[in-house]
């Protein structure tokens, strides 16, 4: 047993991908859990609109950027987070339901403010990134 209390010590990280300091700890790597197809066909979108992927966490930026664009591109933003859903996505408009109606989540979408729009494609950023899951189990 731990200090803590527990036999086992489980960790979700996205650092652990380019940083081994679980692993140097003793932990083991038991799985790496790559983007979802949804959120890399959204950002294939967004690149071609000549967003930097590596800047999507930050809302300024994805916000500034939305702002340069015209109302055609803007909507082809929309209609990649429609024709790609994922739940994550349709979370970030229902936050107190478990799964959301993909009608309703299509309402939301073609009405969101670019404000709403910026926090979804950094919602889109965050799924980007790749999770490592790590255990320990004490001997």
């Amino acid at each position: 047993m731990t200090k803590a209390g527990t036999p086992y010590v489980e960790m979700p990280a996205v650092m652990a991908k380019y940083n081994p300091f679980g692993e140097k700890a003793g932990m083991q790597k038991i799985a790496e859990q790559p983007p979802p197809k949804e959120a890399l066909a959204t950002t294939q979108v967004l690149q071609q609109l000549g967003f930097n992927i590596q800047l999507l966490g930050s809302e300024k930026y994805v916000l500034n950027k939305l702002q340069t664009l015209t109302n055609k591109e803007i909507a082809k933003i929309r209609e990649a987070f429609i024709k790609h859903c994922h739940a994550r996505f349709m979370k970030y408009f229902f936050p107190h339901q478990l799964f959301g109606k993909k009608e309703a989540y299509v309402k939301e979408i073609k009405k969101a403010s670019l404000e709403r729009v910026a926090h979804l494609i950094k919602v889109c950023g965050f799924l980007m990134q790749t999770k490592v899951y790590l255990f320990w189990k004490c001997k």
